[in-house]
């Protein structure tokens, strides 16, 4: 008997791992159904907002739906803004920065890693979802006929913008401030002129790219100490400025060298870029604590967005050219 303990314990071992291997197997296809899935749903809502942008083109503004009318609270809509993009977040994996940026070897700068990159799609999709929201607050200023009514969009967007700063949610805010500082926008100047902008200038402030967003960065590394400290998913939530997050990863990867002059790895290079993928990761892996409103959450996805000459022509209807080149391009766009 004592000689078939080790056969005993083997079968065990075995047994155990084959459960082992069952699980991991069973969760990654859950996940890589997931991920189609989501794919599909961003394929899906592409579809349907080139529909809708065709029936903007043949609908009366009078009758047109809008963001304020959708969800009049600006806390309600920043908290539903923070749902796609944690959403959208937690689809990004590791992998995709890797597959974004290396395109050699990575201890050999003349040796190509990968013959085929895998497709970096769902980064793609969130650098698409910040231009997206950014057309999308300038197409609801610039929709409204009357000067009170954009007057009152521009408030209620400054609004959001702060609840996104307070939430801890920086990608909806820079896209919302890239959104109120596009041309056809800013030139809307009687408009403008109704408006206390002084949280808007703190907002402004806040996001300013001087000294390489320093004073973003000082308020991102607040929000990162608050996450790690944090009592419930609503203190967790830290949502980068993303484009500046792959900018960042992209410069320490190309700017810093794989090897040192010695020839020995660049252990520091390395340990520094998985140190900022690890905490993104931590990031998106946070549950939205915010409730989900369909309603809202299917205007903010689908809802048709001006491209940039149709704001032009929005904003030169709204206010006429003042300048000798405003009068060109409003000739050029009628």
């Amino acid at each position: 008997i004592p000689s078939c303990v080790p056969v005993l314990h083997r079968c065990q071992c075995q047994e155990l791992h084959r459960k082992t291997m069952h699980q991991m197997t069973q969760s990654l296809i859950r996940k890589l159904t997931t991920l189609n899935q989501y794919e599909d749903v961003l394929s899906k809502l592409n579809a349907s907002v080139t529909d809708r942008l065709t029936v903007l083109k043949t609908k009366p503004q009078s009758i047109q739906r809008d963001v304020v009318t959708i969800c009049s609270d600006p806390y309600t809509l920043a908290q539903q803004l923070t749902h796609i993009e944690l959403e959208r977040l937690s689809h990004i994996g590791p992998e995709e920065f890797v597959q974004a940026f290396a395109h050699k070897d990575p201890l050999d700068n003349n040796k190509t890693c990968f013959s085929d990159l895998k497709k970096t799609s769902n980064l793609e999709a969130y650098v698409e979802w910040f231009n997206r929201l950014s057309y999308l607050v300038a197409t609801e200023i610039c929709m409204p006929v009357k000067k009170k009514h954009r007057a009152r969009v521009i408030e209620y967007f400054i609004d959001v913008a702060r609840e996104c700063f307070n939430i801890g949610n920086f990608n909806s805010l820079m896209a919302i401030i890239s959104g109120m500082n596009m041309s056809p926008v800013s030139r809307l100047k009687k408009t403008w002129a109704k408006i206390k902008t002084a949280k808007f200038d703190i907002l402004e402030h806040q996001m300013d790219p001087s000294s390489n967003f320093y004073n973003y960065r000082t308020a991102l590394r607040g929000a990162a100490q608050r996450s790690l400290t944090a009592h419930s998913n609503r203190e967790k939530i830290v949502i980068p400025f993303f484009s500046l997050l792959i900018k960042d990863i992209y410069f320490l990867n190309e700017g810093c060298a794989n090897r040192l002059m010695n020839g020995h790895i660049n252990f520091e290079k390395f340990w520094e870029l998985a140190k900022q993928v690890s905490e993104f990761m931590t990031w998106r892996q946070v549950e939205c604590p915010f409730e989900r409103d369909r309603k809202i959450l299917q205007y903010l996805l689908t809802a048709p967005v001006f491209s940039e000459d149709a704001l032009y022509l929005a904003s030169y209807e709204s206010e006429g050219p003042e300048n000798h080149i405003e009068k060109e391009r409003w000739k050029t766009l009628r």
